[in-house]
């Protein structure tokens, strides 16, 4: 894992640079810096932690475990010590289990079972995801690993090959290409055990359909947004609209966590401010190529159902006012193209809204990957006790509360995929999960806690003209946590919020 760690420092640029290239970003578009963070900067922190994770043979202290009162255990896996609580300020992610905390359960019944070779197909949006699957199922569930790469993002394979050489070099990986012959190929293949797919529900259930075969899988969601009405002020609206649109926009909107359905109170007084300050939002948002395969046709598709939808600002969609029982579309299909849709809900108070967006979100909107919640501070203390039945009855499998849930997946410590308990027969967002370097037992969610508001831009903010800058210094603190690197990270982004303001 060091080694691979030296070779990654090495070649992070090069990493960002060649994805940026291949989804039609210019070398000097600040957006390369959404390369760095969602490639190298991920991957250093996974190769970090489970090098952490292994020395201490799957049980690495977790920061803090608190019992609810029905006797689970939530587990507070983020920040980790002084260095990133001082960096990620007021974040946080917790893991809620299914009974008593444990760990390393599965680590430790992976000698016990004959050896296994597991299929990764790899996903073609975000760099990272075919590394982290990778060395989630080779060092936590102890699987040799064939890893075929999608062929919308193969241009990373040979990257990914110098990064991953001792792995190679010592038979436990391999990486192969091709399109859908080669995969099938592979699924079929008498010496794979199980399969591990990030994709569609159609490919998971064309290949399990043809092959009676172990599977693991994240499929993707149409992501809800759960604003809770509140006296948000001015500069807080327009904070808000501004974190949605960015969050929206990541990667092109070709995100399985991208936001897609605001759900929203109808009598709530700022909501039409709320909308016209989103909708200057996705206005001001930088212009790109949508890069991903068919991401033009379904913006098209959308256009075409919705004549309400305002596409001015190609590739960004809002739809507002979605009438969920004549329109249900949105609510059922994944966009993947950069698309916020407004679904308005009767609720005579916050916690009234909160019981209903809730059962809204669980029923009618297809997915149970993640789902996001922006709420005020003086709601959240006045409504407590609905707030904390929300994060209870929620089933998602990351939430995040004024925090966008894509970051509990960079975090790596927390498990990505779906709700438990989803089957074959209604797949939803997929079963089994990822990434966990806590190596929890029995995960059931994970909540991320973020500020309502922030005096700093966040990275992930939109029209960053610095965003290169903090990238890298974020992938280094990541390579070498220190408070050298600390004040680096700090220089930048009080350099990136300045530059912001002007």
């Amino acid at each position: 894992i060091e080694t691979c760690r030296q070779a990654l420092n090495r070649l992070s640029s090069r990493w960002a640079n060649t994805a940026a290239l291949a989804k039609g970003l210019a070398e000097d578009s600040p957006l390369v810096g959404e390369e760095w963070m969602l490639g190298p900067l991920i991957v250093a922190r996974a190769l970090r932690l489970l090098e952490r994770a292994l020395l201490a043979r799957g049980r690495p202290f977790p920061v803090y475990i608190h019992r609810r009162i029905d006797g689970t255990d939530i587990v507070r896996v983020f920040p980790d010590g002084f260095l990133e609580t001082a960096l990620w300020l007021g974040m946080s992610a917790d893991v809620w289990v299914r009974g008593k905390t444990t760990q390393g359960r599965e680590y430790q019944e992976s000698f016990e079972v004959e050896p296994r070779v597991s299929l990764v197909l790899g996903a073609g949006n975000v760099s990272s995801i075919v590394a982290t699957d990778m060395l989630h199922k080779l060092f936590v569930e102890n699987q040799v690993v064939l890893l075929k790469m999608n062929p919308v993002n193969e241009y990373l394979g040979p990257i990914l090959e110098e990064v991953f050489y001792p792995l190679i070099r010592d038979g436990f990986l391999r990486i192969v290409y091709g399109g859908a012959d080669i995969g099938q190929a592979a699924c079929a293949h008498p010496d794979v055990d199980t399969i591990h797919i990030t994709g569609s529900e159609r490919t998971f259930e064309a290949i399990h359909a043809s092959v009676d075969k172990p599977m693991t899988a994240e499929l993707g969601c149409v992501s809800p947004v759960l604003v809770v009405p509140g006296p948000w002020t001015s500069r807080e609206i327009k904070f808000q609209a501004t974190h949605l649109a960015g969050i929206m926009a990541m990667n092109a909107g070709c995100n399985c966590v991208a936001p897609q359905v605001i759900l929203m109170a109808r009598g709530w007084r700022e909501r039409e401010a709320f909308l016209g300050a989103l909708r200057q939002a996705i206005a001001e948002l930088p212009q790109r190529e949508a890069y991903y395969p068919g991401a033009g046709q379904r913006r098209e598709k959308f256009l075409a159902t919705y004549p309400q939808a305002v596409g001015d600002y190609p590739p960004w969609t809002f739809i507002p006012d979605v009438d969920p029982d004549t329109q249900p579309m949105v609510l059922q299909e994944e966009a993947f193209c950069g698309l916020l849709a407004e679904v308005s809900l009767e609720a005579e108070s916050p916690d009234d809204f909160l019981d209903r967006a809730v059962d809204f979100a669980n029923q009618r909107v297809w997915g149970n990957l993640s789902a996001t919640m922006l709420i005020h501070t003086q709601t959240e203390r006045t409504f407590e006790q609905a707030f904390h039945r929300a994060l209870a009855d929620l089933e998602y499998g990351t939430i995040g509360i004024n925090l966008w849930p894509g970051v509990g997946f960079g975090l790596m410590g927390p498990p990505w995929g779906a709700y438990p308990d989803n089957t074959v027969d209604d797949i939803q967002s997929g079963v089994g999960h990822v990434h966990n370097l806590f190596f929890l037992d029995n995960p059931e969610k994970t909540v991320l806690r973020g500020p309502f508001t922030t005096p700093y831009l966040p990275p992930w903010f939109p029209n960053n003209p610095k965003l290169v800058k903090t990238a890298e210094v974020l992938t280094q603190f990541e390579f070498e946590p220190s408070l050298a690197n600390l004040a680096r990270v700090h220089r930048a982004i009080l350099k990136q919020t300045l530059a912001r303001k002007h």
